[in-house]
């Protein structure tokens, strides 16, 4: 009779066997818990910071770029429904999500050095803080307008025609939202010109 243990038995030996202290399956189930509560805080840290509240906590955003937002048709419409900081700034698939929010982080600096806390600084560096994120924008094909507007939804009436057939030559030029829908959710600068069209 062979009395050897089964591979089973073995790995449940293994798994069973203490370490300087603890068995292996106490430091997985210990490893796996702790990822878990891991894993939980920082998704609700990352949707925490989402959320239009988080976004104006500073007074530079909340004097500045969120007054602004409150006059445009983001903030306020007919149909009601109401696109957040977070909805044209933040990606929503995770990993682009976490890098957006790694790039984010070093906007904390500008809040740290005082760069643009007063009006006049916001002013002075408008035109830097536009650039940029619209050179972000035009490189992900304005992904985060996406999330609310679709050319098919465009289709219908004539008038929705007209605007969907507008839409289609840009996009043959190779454009995106962003390049002509700058200064919808935020006062152009005022050293913006008008790129030339071909």
């Amino acid at each position: 009779m062979n009395n050897k243990p089964n591979i089973l038995d073995q790995t449940w030996i293994f798994l069973r066997k203490p370490t300087a202290k603890y068995s292996v399956l106490t430091i997985a189930l210990l490893s796996f818990y702790s990822g878990i509560l891991f894993w939980g805080g920082f998704n609700t840290g990352m949707e925490a910071t989402n959320k239009l509240e988080f976004c104006i906590s500073c007074h530079e955003m909340r004097e500045n770029v969120y007054q602004e937002y409150k006059k445009t048709i983001h903030y306020s419409n007919p149909s009601g429904v109401r696109a957040i900081c977070s909805d044209c700034h933040v990606p929503k698939d995770w990993s682009h999500k976490l890098w957006r929010k790694i790039q984010a982080s070093q906007e904390v600096w500008g809040k740290i050095t005082g760069v643009i806390d007063t009006p006049e600084k916001f002013e002075a560096r408008r035109m830097k803080l536009a650039t940029i994120e619209w050179e972000r924008m035009k490189a992900t094909d304005s992904r985060e307008c996406r999330n609310c507007h679709s050319f098919e939804a465009m289709r219908g009436s004539k008038e929705q025609q007209l605007v969907f057939d507008i839409h289609m030559k840009a996009k043959a030029k190779g454009k995106t939202c962003i390049d002509c829908h700058k200064g919808i959710a935020h006062l152009l600068p005022r050293d913006y010109v008008e790129p030339d069209e071909e």
